[in-house]
């Protein structure tokens, strides 16, 4: 029972994605439904004429003129029938080249595009490579299912009924072996089948999680080798792989059973119909062209079944490699736009925090009946330990997450209430580890504004001081970063993401520790850059070191996810005993 309900979940599910997707081509379906169907009637009829044409040499010893006749006119009709069938199946070859590539493109467009509106948690729980491999087994699992429903089961549906009707018009007896034959097959193989499925979805998952592993090791190699942690990782790699191995074999080996069991059948089979037809024919029941019809039909049908039970097997394993995309497409957005939909509009750029709470799971919380007024143009800074929830603060402003409860507000418009593109079109963002896209220099800076031309790019570029180095490159803007921004040191990338920041000129500005990555010399020189971005923003800076935010209008210090102190830099060296001693420290040790 238990079996059966989670094969159903598991595969109705992804049946129901295929078909939503195969059905925006109904015609070019019909197409292929209609003419395959009618290649496999036209093949299955001409055993027929292949009855008569034996039948026609066996009822006479002389060649007669009117039995060549016959046989001649017998051999243009069967040959008609293969050109016909030879037309059909072109005709749905065709119509089937059409719908593939277009479901697969579709299948793979809407599975990026459900999946990155999920949420930044979402990603944060999830292996990059994971979910890249999970789209691609989705179209790949509809093509491996169309194929066999193109060439295994549809022939099956189409053929086996002919073949039962034809043989119990010849004799009930020959037409009930092979039914009962079939029926017990059939039933045999899709409660293996079925059974079998739980260890199809297992190996899928254990797949997939072997992909994070070998994604997440390659993808931090610099710390492996910085940490000599070659044996580490492939001792992990070696576990995971070794799993894998196991639930491979374990389902390879069940279809090697499986296809054992099967040819078993199929000889039980062939035999029986032939000793039923030799003691048909004993009593002049059947003919000689019987036994020609029957063997073309046992031939016909042993290919197809054997086929159909690979198949079977095949389709429910593609079933479950789609299974784990389906599960994601049909899991709810944490964060959503409302239902009736609003753009932010932002004049003044007031923020205002309304008794925030937000808890990060169930168990950890973040902020409680956090409270803060930012007026606009207002310059902000927030100090404090790690974990006091500052960098929390602005991913709440982005609406990353959603809120616990209580409520956020830009110019008195609550942020839950209007649409997430419009929110963060408002809000321009430097963050402390500024990771690009393997693309070049250019397309990230445009990043900012995709509308951009190449000179306000290159204004961008100038103002954030990245120009100069941009210009020393061989193919200058054209130049493409690496993965991640890898070609690019830290400081270079964080003056590209500061140039994303200018081109993109939003009302408000979240500058993560903007300048942490810089040398003393290009840390002047963006200092003087961000004064000029901040005029008419309202700005938000996270500040780990004290000396770039000492002009703030206001420096709030947290500790424990709540406001300890604010002021301004001379205030808080008089009255917070935390700030003054993150101050001592730095201005003693690393800012002099």
């Amino acid at each position: 029972m238990y079996y059966g309900i989670m094969h159903q979940k598991s595969v109705l599910p992804v049946l129901r994605v295929f078909w939503e997707h195969a059905r925006r081509y109904k015609m070019a379906v019909f197409l292929v439904v209609f003419f395959h169907a009618g290649v496999n009637v036209v093949e299955t009829i001409i055993p027929l004429y292949y009855k008569q044409f034996f039948d026609v040499l066996a009822s006479t010893s002389t060649p007669t003129n009117s039995v060549v006749q016959q046989l001649f006119f017998l051999t243009v009709l069967i040959a008609s029938l293969y050109g016909v069938a030879w037309v059909f199946r072109r005709i749905s070859q065709f119509a089937n080249v059409y719908i593939q590539p277009h479901v697969k493109a579709d299948l793979m467009r809407t599975s990026f595009a459900y999946l990155e509106y999920h949420s930044y948690k979402f990603f944060l729980n999830s292996f990059a490579g994971s979910l890249v491999r999970r789209i691609n087994r989705l179209d790949r699992s509809f093509e491996t299912l169309a194929d066999h429903i193109h060439y295994a089961y549809l022939p099956f549906l189409v053929t086996f009924p002919i073949i039962i009707v034809v043989l119990f018009m010849r004799h009930w007896l020959l037409g009930t072996v092979f039914m009962v034959w079939l029926i017990v097959f059939m039933i045999a193989q899709y409660a293996v089948t079925a059974w079998k499925q739980k260890y199809n979805i297992a190996l899928a998952a254990k797949d997939s999680e072997t992909t994070g592993v070998l994604s997440d090791t390659i993808s931090n190699i610099t710390t492996v080798k910085s940490f000599a942690g070659e044996e580490k990782e492939y001792s992990m790699v070696h576990a995971i792989t070794e799993e894998l191995r196991r639930l491979r074999y374990k389902t390879w080996n069940i279809d090697e059973w499986i296809n054992t069991v099967q040819g078993a059948l199929f000889i039980v089979v062939e035999v029986s119909l032939l000793y039923t037809a030799v003691l048909l024919w004993q009593r002049s029941l059947v003919t000689v062209g019987d036994f020609a019809l029957i063997q073309a039909y046992i031939i016909r049908a042993f290919d197809q079944v054997w086929h159909l039970g690979q198949t079977m097997r095949k389709s429910y394993e593609a079933l479950a490699e789609a299974h784990e995309m389906v599960e994601i497409l049909n899991m709810p957005h944490e964060v959503n736009d409302p239902a009736r939909i609003k753009k932010l509009v932002v004049s003044a750029g007031n923020i205002v925090f309304h008794d925030v709470s937000f808890n990060f799971n169930e168990t950890r919380s973040i902020l409680k009946k956090f409270n803060l007024s930012i007026a606009g143009g207002e310059k902000i800074a927030f100090v404090g330990p790690s974990g006091a929830g500052k960098t929390t603060i602005t991913k709440l402003l982005f609406r990353f997450y959603d809120i616990t409860s209580g409520k956020i507000t830009i110019d008195n418009t609550d942020i839950s209430k209007v649409t997430q593109k419009s929110l963060r079109q408002s809000i321009s963002l430097v963050p402390q580890e500024p990771i690009l896209f393997h693309r070049t220099l250019m397309e990230n800076i445009c990043y900012g504004r995709f509308n951009a031309s190449e000179k306000e790019a290159v204004e961008a570029a100038k103002k954030a001081h990245c120009h100069e180095f941009i210009s020393q490159l061989p193919d200058g803007y054209n130049t493409f970063v690496g993965e991640r921004g890898v070609k690019l040191s830290g400081g270079e990338r964080q003056r590209v993401a500061i140039a994303r920041a200018i081109l993109k000129n939003a009302p408000i500005l979240v500058l993560d520790e903007a300048t942490s990555s810089l040398d003393s010399e290009s840390e002047a020189l963006i200092q003087d850059a961000l004064s000029v971005l901040m005029k008419g923003k309202t700005v938000i800076v996270i500040a780990h070191r004290l000396s770039t935010i000492m002009k703030m209008d206001r420096i709030i210090v947290m500790e424990g996810g709540d406001i300890t102190a604010m002021g301004t830099h001379a205030d808080l060296l008089s009255k917070s005993s935390t700030y003054k001693k993150l101050w001592e420290i730095q201005a003693g040790g690393f800012v002099q």
